[in-house]
Parts: structure tokens; sequence; C-alpha cells
């Protein structure tokens, strides 16, 4: 793992249509209800079995609810064989942040920013 990335700094990479993966560890239920824009859902429990769809990424961004376990999933992505040349990070503060600073997209409706709503 590389450290932590701000919530601005992920707003500035999508922003930017920078080469980044953003990756949400909750489960599908929550990433459903509402998410960053252009990330994809990687539940927690699955990141093991899923962990080959990141080989061969430049950068990846883990986030979570609060910032906690997005650290965890960051060093064990950062820890797999096909992303030892990636740089991983965990978004520091998690989505409850960056959603009340930049808001976040509902899966039926991904066209629509929800501003400063709790993604739980």
């Amino acid at each position: 793992m590389d450290g932590e990335i701000s919530t601005d700094e992920v707003k500035e990479l999508l922003e930017d249509d920078a080469d980044v993966r953003i990756v949400d560890i909750r489960d599908e239920r929550s990433f459903e209800h509402s998410h960053i824009p252009d990330s994809e859902n990687i539940p927690f429990n699955q990141l093991m079995d899923r962990i080959d769809e990141l080989d061969g990424e430049d950068h990846i961004v883990t986030v979570c609810p609060h910032g906690k376990a997005s650290v965890q999933a960051a060093q064990l992505i950062g820890s797999y064989e096909g992303t030892a040349d990636a740089r991983v990070e965990s978004m520091e503060g998690g989505l409850d942040k960056y959603g009340m600073k930049h808001g976040l997209v509902r899966e039926d409706d991904e066209a629509e920013t929800t501003e400063q709503e709790s993604p739980f």
C-alpha cells in the first residue's frame, strides 16, 4: 500500500479522467444505494477471489464508509503479485467524507449526483 489519498485528490483524478480504478469494498446493496461516479464494487469478502481483476493496473484507490477497512483492502491488494507495480491507496475519510463534500450517485440514476447524502 502506498498510503492514503484525500477525497479532493480522488475527485481531481476523476475530473481529469485519470487512469485510476476506484474499488468500493462495501456490500452490493450499499454500493447500489450510492457510490462515487465510475467506481466499481468488489465487496471486501469477495476481494481474495476477485483480486486478479486488478492485474496490471497502474493506480488503484480503495474506498469504504469511513476509510478504515479500505486501508486493509489496499494492503491486501498491494501485496498481490499482479498489482506489484501499481500505486495502491486508501481514500482517507471514506465515502462519508467524500459524499458530504462532492456528492455520490445512485445505481438507478448514474447521471444524477446526490449532494450532501451519507452513503449509509
